[in-house]
């Protein structure tokens, strides 16, 4: 992203832009697109939204729209123009040309947080990977210092070689070494998932769309201090934890993964297969709805989109509809227990509150029958004592 300040530093005054195509959810007041930019380090200072049948191929908006946001983007001091829509490397560039400003889409802004909060050496090289293949798109002629230089002895390329194909060359070669780097990371997973496997652990991941309260029911769970708030994708590194189920006398494998979001870049999806591996292989998926949510259908059905894609779409879920807290007397649900129809397929749901704690004791009895159903029951003097129900 261009110019993007650290999260803590002076943020930047932006304009949203998002484009009605008549396509399902049409995000109107540009909500997620604020929390997005926010969580970058950006200040978004107003909100533009208009309708089309189509994009325009040069301008994505069409000149007259494009006009009118110049003007509005001049009278505030607007500093960036942030697009709810992925842009082709062709509109971005004749965007930025007639609006004379940085413009960017919702994929580089994902790419920016990603940035911002991968930790682990994996995360770092998988965020770096998804941000070098979506700038190779757009080496066309998008900065001044495009001149052609001459070849010469001790000069890598022939003589005329663009800048430009020096910048394609390096970043190419970047995307294989990082290519090399994570094939490694993988291996290294699939070993760790053998060993599992041999000593019959029963793993289980947790997923869901992004802020739903995956790492604060984690915590809870595991009695782990693993990084939770209340923002866009604050886990994006797997995090895993031993889980003792005292019913069955047996330690279970819990892992916490990145939160899924509308639109998550494909980019994205393909460079962190290492970390969405640890759903691939689960036994079962606790995915973690945010019920106080006024678009929690449209989320689930998100989630389930990014879990097909990945090959996780056929592994057994509980649908853990957490923020019970957040709802009202008027929104509580009678029922705490029942059973979801997720896609044609009847799923165990339960409603519970992982910040205060109310439901979750029924969690664990629900995990319990899981374990149950899927492998008998181990002797508890095979398996860790109860006071350690967390380990590293």
């Amino acid at each position: 992203m261009t110019n993007l300040p650290p999260p803590n530093s002076i943020k930047a005054p932006t304009l949203l832009v998002g484009v009605d195509f008549g396509l399902p959810n049409f995000d109107v007041e540009l909500q997620e697109l604020g929390l997005l930019a926010q969580t970058a380090g950006l200040t978004p200072v107003a909100r533009v939204t208009c309708k089309r049948r189509a994009p325009d191929a040069a301008l994505f908006i069409g000149s007259g729209k494009a006009d009118e946001i110049k003007l509005l983007a001049t009278q505030l001091g607007v500093q960036e123009i942030l697009f709810d829509q992925s842009l082709s490397p062709a509109q971005q560039r004749n965007l930025e040309r007639h609006l004379e400003l940085p413009v960017n889409d919702r994929t580089l802004l994902i790419l920016e947080i990603f940035g911002q909060r991968a930790r682990s050496h994996e995360g770092k090289l998988q965020v770096e990977l998804a941000r070098l293949q979506y700038l190779s798109t757009r080496l066309v002629r998008r900065w001044s210092h495009l001149e052609r230089q001459s070849g010469g002895i001790g000069l890598r390329g022939g003589p005329g070689e663009t800048q430009i194909e020096l910048d394609r060359r390096m970043i190419g070669d970047n995307i294989k070494r990082i290519k090399e780097r994570l094939a490694k990371v993988k291996r290294q997973r699939h070993t760790q998932r053998r060993q599992r496997d041999r000593r019959d652990t029963f793993t289980i991941s947790l997923v869901g769309y992004t802020n739903a309260g995956k790492s604060t029911l984690f915590n809870t769970l595991v009695k782990a201090r693993a990084y939770a708030a209340d923002q866009l994708f604050a886990t994006l590194d797997t995090t895993t934890r031993q889980l003792y189920l005292g019913d069955v006398g047996r330690m279970i494998s819990l892992s916490d993964t990145v939160g899924f979001i509308r639109d998550l870049p494909h980019g994205l999806i393909d460079a962190f297969q290492a970390t969405l591996q640890e759903a691939v292989d689960a036994d079962l998926l606790l995915h973690v709805v945010d019920c106080a949510s006024d678009t929690y259908l449209n989320q689930i059905a998100e989630v389930q989109g990014v879990l097909k894609e990945i090959g996780a779409g056929d592994i057994p879920q509980i649908l853990v509809f957490n923020k019970l807290d957040a709802l009202d007397d008027t929104r509580r649900p009678p029922v705490l227990q029942d059973v979801y129809d997720l896609g044609g397929v009847p799923t165990p749901r339960i409603f519970l509150s992982a910040q205060d704690g109310e439901g979750v004791a029924a969690l664990r009895q629900l995990l319990t029958e899981a374990v149950r159903a899927r492998r008998p029951a181990v002797s508890v003097a095979t398996d860790f004592p109860p006071d350690h129900e967390a380990a590293d």
